[in-house]
């Protein structure tokens, strides 16, 4: 009886498992494929709706349905995590080729240089008979050679004799781009890797200055070809670009004559520009080429006449080979090779005419970037920032770029002239009476008010900065404006903008930064000045002024980067076309930007850059620019009404000679030097003198805790300010004050907070906690002052840069002098990082 019972209930239960599976019709799969694009995930109220709406899906129970569509988005995820990994797979297997051709490559170069390195071995050995021979020899053997060379044939302007230097450029190309022709090196501080934007390389012991990069984008070759073509959508440092004329040839290729001019990058310098050839052909594995050189009197090629203003140089052979991939998009190789003519620039400035480094920064890698960029709007193109897509901030940042650019060269043809000094050189004046040349013909702004000024003033200067990082420099010029600007001054600039009440989203009150990332190593922000409005009560003006602010080069890791900041007043309705006019400033690292000699110079600067004990770079090598000099550029504009000229340039004189000094005053304090060195001076205003701070920290960390704070053995107080400089946990000292403030910090506390010593003393104690830590701290404050020192559990703040950080535990205690008065707080954050 059991046994027939038991054989019943399998019997009903396979029956129950054989209904939980339902065979669907055609009919059925394609609506329900319907409703799945409408509806992914329908609730339990929405399937039963579907059975009453589709008649053909009423066989079929609310739970089959609902299994269904689980069983839909499960293939619908799997579906795309395979695309997902399909298309790593590609990247990947496509980078796996480009790094093997660049160690074939390699490989090549080792071997070339092994074979020099015995044929110059094998003729030293004779070098002592061969200096008592004739030396006559030596002249016929020049002379030879320069009668072969003016025996070569000149190539002519003839479609046939363009056609030739085409060929031949193309194969002096790809011999830098896939060969031996140039010996490459890796460029210092830029590390092939997952996250990076490709393999750069610089040139070494060549003529000029060369750069080479090569990289992976998930664009097609003739899309990139097309991106790479149009210069000025990329090259900041490029003015104009005139195509003169342009010829097909036999093989379907083409061949353009171009006139291109590239802005100075200070006022102390002339502009470039050039007469030059671009070659573009396909050629048989489908790869797409690009390829220019200068046209010269040598070449008997078309002459283009010199220009006023501009310094003629050349490019030798250069460009782009676009190679696709197996699978979708492309392998770029980049060779920019140029002669700058440094020895027209003052000897102070040769070096950034004689760097491949800056070569690579400003151009080779910003053709990268601008592919990369194009690529990831491509795949996310909707709204990213103030209401904009991606490209539209693009354009944004291109135009605040291109007019900074304008006022720091200040050329005539777009109606600059310059104005009388007076008497002393270092600030430059220009006035700019027709300033729709330089900002378009739109004069009216979108709220219906005609622009103020009917002229523009620039007033312009280049100072030389001793000991001071670039980026460091930089962070703190955003970060504290009013160290250096005039209130009054923005508000004049802001009045010209005729701003009615302001209507854009800022996230935060105050005076307060809505930023946004709009290209790779660059990022744009809105900035609030509050209160402002005061300045002119004759001026329609809101109590609040807004800046269009672009920086880049503010947290650049590369060795001799440049950072730059520019600013421009903007109206209520911050439309596309608004009228700007750009303000900055302009930071070039000069004795870092010399090429290395030898590829082990290379290791040496990739290795200053290394992570240090605290898990972060030090402060002066997270600039790049260690101990060297840098040229700043300053360039401020003002729209006036013409009347107003005379005022408005002393008023710009004054105020640009205002910024120098200031910019002086921090750059002093800034610099490695002053804290590096450790000789005795004040680490920071307001604190006793280095080394007797150093000393009262560690007595009271050992009275307090019955241990020492450093290693034995150091002796002095400068040996002891030493050791707890480069000590790996964070040291912060703060005042006693009812707020506290920090006064003093150590290198991984500057690290740590993302500040400077200057910057330190307007952190607050209570903003790098959280509310809950801020809660602990306060509670245990009055313990401090009365026990002398407490342990506070691992926890998380924040940096100066809004940045969380996580630390194991920390240590507080009360610094007392040697009058045992209590002197400041100190606190140790333990095995630090960031989240």
């Amino acid at each position: 009886m059991m046994a027939v019972s038991s054989a019943c209930r399998d019997a009903n239960k396979m029956a129950a498992d054989a209904g939980k599976y339902v065979r669907y019709t055609p009919e059925q799969v394609e609506a329900l494929e319907r409703l799945y694009h409408e509806c992914p995930k329908p609730s339990s109220l929405r399937r039963q709706q579907l059975i009453r709406e589709c008649p053909i899906l009423s066989n079929i129970e609310p739970k089959q349905i609902k299994v269904w569509f689980q069983n839909r988005r499960c293939r619908e995820k799997q579906r795309k995590e395979s695309s997902r990994l399909q298309a790593v797979n590609r990247k990947l297997t496509a980078m796996n080729k480009l790094l093997m051709e660049e160690n074939d490559r390699l490989q090549k170069q080792v071997g070339q240089l092994v074979y020099e390195n015995s044929y110059f071995r094998q003729h030293t050995q004779n070098a002592a008979t061969l200096a008592t021979t004739d030396t006559s020899c030596e002249s016929v053997v020049t002379s030879g050679q320069q009668q072969a060379t003016s025996q070569r044939p000149p190539k002519d302007a003839s479609p046939a004799g363009l056609v030739s230097i085409a060929e031949e450029t193309l194969t002096e190309f790809l011999s830098k781009a896939t060969g031996t022709a140039v010996e490459w090196i890796q460029m210092p501080g830029m590390k092939p890797g997952p996250d990076s934007i490709g393999i750069i390389a610089i040139s070494h012991g060549c003529t000029g200055v060369a750069a080479r990069a090569c990289g992976l984008v998930s664009l097609e070759p003739t899309r990139v070809a097309e991106i790479l073509k149009d210069r000025l959508s990329w090259y900041r440092d490029c003015r104009a670009v005139d195509v003169m004329n342009v010829m097909s040839t036999g093989n379907g290729g083409t061949i353009e004559l171009l006139y291109m001019q590239l802005y100075a990058l200070t006022t102390l310098a002339p502009a470039r520009d050039f007469w030059l050839m671009r070659y573009t052909s396909l050629l048989e594995d489908g790869s797409v080429v690009i390829c220019e050189r200068s046209l010269n009197n040598t070449q008997n090629g078309p002459s283009m006449p010199s220009v006023q203003h501009f310094v003629r140089a050349e490019i030798m052979p250069s460009g782009y080979l676009i190679r696709p991939c197996e699978g979708g998009g492309s392998i770029i190789h980049v060779v920019d090779h140029m002669d700058l003519e440094p020895w027209r620039v003052p000897e102070v400035l040769r070096p950034l005419y004689e760097s491949s480094t800056l070569l690579a920064q400003r151009t080779t890698m910003a053709a990268l970037r601008q592919l990369r960029q194009i690529s990831q709007e491509i795949s996310q193109p909707n709204v990213t920032g103030f209401g904009r897509r991606p490209a539209a901030l693009r354009a944004l940042s291109q135009r605040l770029s291109k007019g900074f650019n304008e006022a720091v060269n200040g050329f005539m043809d777009e109606g600059w002239s310059m104005m009388d000094s007076d008497g002393i050189d270092d600030v430059t004046l220009l006035v700019n009476s027709s300033p729709s040349k330089m900002m378009g013909e739109n004069q009216f702004y979108s709220n219906g008010f005609p622009s103020v000024g009917t002229a523009v003033l620039c007033a312009r200067a280049s100072m030389l900065l001793q000991n001071v990082p670039p980026a460091v420099l930089l962070r703190f010029l955003r970060e504290h404006r009013s160290e250096w600007a005039d209130s009054g001054i923005d508000a004049y600039a802001a009045a010209a903008v005729k701003a009615a009440p302001c209507t854009i989203p800022v996230a935060r009150t105050g005076s307060d930064i809505d930023s946004i990332i709009v290209c790779l190593q660059q990022f744009m922000e809105v900035v609030r000045l509050e209160n402002l409005g005061h300045y002119r009560e004759d001026m329609f003006m809101p109590g609040d002024i807004f800046m269009l602010q672009l920086c880049s080069g503010v947290d650049e890791n590369a060795v001799g980067a440049c950072a730059e900041l520019v600013f421009a007043p903007i109206d209520a309705s911050f439309s596309d076309d608004a009228p700007l006019l750009p303000s900055g400033f302009r930071i070039i690292p000069i004795d870092s930007s010399k090429d290395v000699s030898s590829p082990k110079c290379t290791l040496d600067l990739t290795s200053a850059l290394e992570v240090g004990a605290a898990g972060n770079k030090s402060l002066a090598d997270n600039s790049g620019s260690g101990n060297g000099k840098s040229v700043m550029t300053i360039a401020f504009q003002f729209a006036f009404e013409i009347h107003l000229q005379e005022s408005v340039a002393t008023m710009a004189r004054q105020y640009v000679r205002s910024i120098i000094s200031s910019v002086q005053r921090v750059a002093s304090a800034l610099s490695p030097s002053r804290f590096g060195s450790l000789n005795g001076s004040p680490l920071s205003p307001g604190t006793p003198e280095a080394q007797t701070l150093a000393r009262w920290i560690c007595q009271s960390y050992r009275f307090y805790l019955g241990v020492e704070l450093l290693k034995p053995g150091n002796e002095g107080g400068e040996s002891i300010l030493k050791s707890l400089w480069s000590h790996s946990d964070a040291i912060l000292c703060c005042s006693l004050k009812a707020l506290p403030v920090f006064t003093f910090a150590n290198q991984a506390g500057l690290d740590m907070l993302e500040t400077t010593l200057v910057a330190l003393q307007d952190i607050t104690l209570e903003k790098i906690f959280d509310e809950q830590g801020r809660k602990t701290l306060f509670t245990e404050l009055p313990q401090i002052m009365q026990q002398g020192f407490i342990c506070l559990q691992g926890g998380i703040c924040m940096s100066s840069m809004g940045r969380p950080i996580s630390y194991e535990r920390a240590v507080a205690w009360k610094v007392f002098n040697d009058a045992e008065d209590a002197q400041c707080m100190c606190f140790m954050f333990i095995n630090w990082s960031f989240v």
